[in-house]
């Protein structure tokens, strides 16, 4: 992909960039595929706003992935490439020998006429999928499972990479994104690349209106609030956080900076080998 930068003919464009969408072959997705999704709008099932700054945006349609990979020992053939709305890499629409159409994430370098499988036997080529144990350490993966069966939950975002350093009899080792060492069960699936898109992290909005489009609402400041609005808010002037120097909290006083918010006995606490705030 590329990266297109906007002169600065209005203020709006001023630090505006765009993508290319260079590396997308077909602007109309494959409708089978296809489900309504309903904004909403940051609330529960109860009409409570539990996720703040959230609302209106363009409307969309989801796409299924096929994050499982469970059609096994059948080649697919790469058909198009195809911008996702509702995620930051792009998708690939694959079609299997049986006729079947799916879409998967598309890794970096995947390109349409391309064959990809699922198969402990596969090769060891982007965007085929294998179990950890039969992936030479040393490989860049994404999409890894956690729990066998359930499908990839690791490693899909655009760009990003994880790296297997090792295989025991039960376990592998994979180093994430965020530098964190962790064991996975060695038959777990993983797909062998990276995720596409990686230009993504260097788009900059440009203007308020584009987050919108994308359904994230303004936030305030709590600095900018009175103090019965935000425990940071008030002061005379520009004080840091009401008047006292305080430490930055949430609008219920919850401390943003420091405090530490996992579990001390999380379950998944005895697979990590080394966390991912380690020197």
């Amino acid at each position: 992909m590329g990266i297109r930068v906007l002169k600065p003919i209005t203020p709006g464009t001023r630090h505006y960039s765009i993508d290319t969408f260079a590396d997308v072959t077909s602007e109309k997705p494959y409708e089978p595929l296809l489900r309504p999704l309903k904004s909403t709008g940051g609330r529960n099932n109860t009409g409570r706003i539990t996720s703040r700054h959230r609302g209106g945006g363009h409307k969309r349609r989801y796409r299924i992935i096929d994050f499982k990979r469970d059609k096994r020992d059948m080649y697919a053939v790469v058909e198009t490439i195809e911008y996702d709305p509702n995620r930051n890499a792009r998708i690939a629409l694959v079609k299997y020998e049986d006729g079947e159409h799916r879409y998967i994430l598309a890794p970096d370098g995947l390109k349409v006429g391309d064959k990809v499988i699922s198969s402990p036997d596969a090769d060891y080529k982007d965007g085929n999928a294998l179990p950890l144990k039969k992936i030479p350490v040393g490989l860049f993966i994404h999409n890894i499972e956690l729990k066998p069966g359930k499908g990839g939950q690791i490693a899909r975002s655009a760009g990003v990479f994880a790296q297997l350093v090792g295989v025991d009899e039960k376990y592998a080792q994979v180093k994430l994104p965020s530098g964190e060492i962790r064991n996975i069960l060695n038959n777990c699936y993983a797909t062998i690349g990276k995720v596409s898109n990686a230009d993504h992290i260097n788009i900059m909005l440009g203007k308020a209106g584009r987050s919108r489009w994308l359904g994230i609402r303004p936030q305030t400041r709590g600095m900018a609030m009175n103090p019965i609005d935000h425990p940071n808010g008030g002061g005379e002037g520009r004080s840091k956080s009401g008047g006292g120097r305080q430490h930055p909290r949430s609008p219920w006083g919850q401390l943003a900076k420091g405090l530490k918010t996992r579990k001390k006995k999380k379950l998944s606490n005895k697979f990590i080998i080394r966390s991912r705030k380690a020197k």
